[in-house]
């Protein structure tokens, strides 16, 4: 049986561009390690909620990573966790963004975001100044990051069922009214509401003088990386609430931070894949953010750049001794009107014992005609745990960890 390395470049997947010949970034980059990755291994597209659907990343790895919607904790509790805070499923988390705001037309919309090194110790001052207060039984307590940004963490029985009051498009909606999803919630939608009007009235005058909400959740108990698929090991990126992610589900939190030098950024990282598997880790999973940050450019062709920028340490995959997949958790176009979209990404799997498919190019279009088809977020481990030579045999129970689907690492034979 082979280790498992998953190399996730997020926001990979894009849409075609005129500007780039009616093709992707990934299409019109020259990339030679990924073609040749192609070349001797099976490719495919991947939707990781579904063809269509826009998920944010971590919805979508959450997906791929083999767990359900119904035991999704809410990306509050991963920044949490990926910050080194403890947890406890009697609380409720939300995370906080202190921000200016301007009132106009009915509402209070926001007018920008404090600086992450100019505003740093006045926004951590104004944030302490909201840091514990109790409403409606309900006790508030935040616990700063940085540039303004906390956790929330609220006791005494509250629901996470609420929704945000951050409204994402700013330019589009004004600062949101906290509502209850189910009739349960609510009790803490309205200490909710009256909690951001008590932290409005003690940052009156302030250049920041409101804090949003948003991600609410709780801990929940799921069945770790180990019992559910039979392989475990780390979760190496910098970005905090995916590290927490990992944490939740048992795979260890390795910190390697995104500098102006993705090609150093991604060997970086390939050298805690070569370390973990000689530390025999089965499984390794590798974020780096590089690719949506281009995305997010608006600008096909720094896309399409940095695609072959990141190609150039592709090469040093480990092939030779573990099932090696590069894909993308969702599409981040370089179109001016969308974030993410629900596009495919392409996804190849290479290593000892893959089957090579007729494809010879990473692209959309031609990992779609590969041998693995278009396949979901579920998808992915069964199809990992396949060409690992680790796939549980259906219809035996050799494991009593709900919804394992890979051969299980952790038996306990009779005495």
């Amino acid at each position: 049986m082979l280790p498992i390395v998953v190399v996730l470049l997020d926001g990979l997947g894009d849409r075609a561009h005129e500007a780039l010949g009616g093709r992707t970034g990934n299409e019109a980059a020259r990339t030679p390690n990924l073609d040749a990755l192609c070349a001797r291994g099976s490719c495919g597209v991947l939707y990781a909620i579904g063809p269509g659907r826009a998920p944010s990343s971590e919805v979508a790895h959450w997906s791929m990573l083999g767990y359900r919607p119904d035991e999704f904790p809410g990306r509050a509790v991963f920044e949490a966790v990926g910050r080194g805070q403890s947890l406890s499923e009697e609380h409720v988390f939300a995370y906080a963004a202190l921000r200016p705001a301007e009132r106009r037309d009915g509402g209070w919309w926001l007018t920008g975001r404090p600086h992450a090194e100019r505003d740093a110790e006045e926004a951590e001052r104004l944030v302490a100044r909201c840091a514990e207060l109790e409403v409606d039984g309900l006790a508030f307590s935040l616990t700063h990051v940085w540039r303004g940004e906390a956790v929330l963490r609220v006791s005494g029985g509250a629901d996470p069922r609420v929704t945000d009051s951050d409204a994402f498009f700013r330019d589009r909606h004004p600062v949101l009214r906290p509502q209850a999803l189910v009739p349960e919630a609510e009790l803490t939608a309205r200490a909710a509401e009256a909690w951001t009007r008590e932290a409005m009235r003690r940052l009156e005058g302030e250049r920041f003088n409101v804090i949003t909400l948003k991600w609410w959740g709780r801990p929940t108990a799921v069945p770790s990386f180990l019992e559910r698929h039979g392989v475990g090991g780390a979760f190496v990126g910098e970005s905090a609430f995916l590290r927490g992610l990992g944490a939740c589900v048992g795979l260890s939190p390795i910190e390697e931070p995104e500098t102006d030098d993705p090609v150093d950024d991604l060997r970086r990282r390939f050298v805690h894949v070569h370390e973990r598997l000689d530390a025999g880790d089965t499984f390794v999973f590798v974020h780096q953010k590089t690719a949506d940050a281009a995305g997010h450019t608006k600008d096909p062709r720094i896309k399409q750049a940095t695609i072959e920028l990141l190609d150039a340490a592709l090469g040093e995959l480990p092939t030779d001794r573990a099932v090696v997949c590069v894909t993308g958790d969702h599409a981040t176009p370089a179109s001016p009107d969308v974030i993410h979209s629900g596009d495919p990404v392409p996804l190849v799997v290479a290593g000892p014992g893959v089957r090579a498919d007729d494809v010879r190019e990473f692209g959309e279009a031609t990992c779609a005609r590969g041998i693995l088809g278009h396949l979901r977020g579920p998808d992915l481990m069964p199809v990992l745990l396949n060409a690992a030579d680790r796939p549980l045999f259906l219809g035996s129970r050799p494991t009593p960890f709900d919804g394992a689907d890979g051969y299980p690492a952790l038996l306990e034979p009779l005495d």
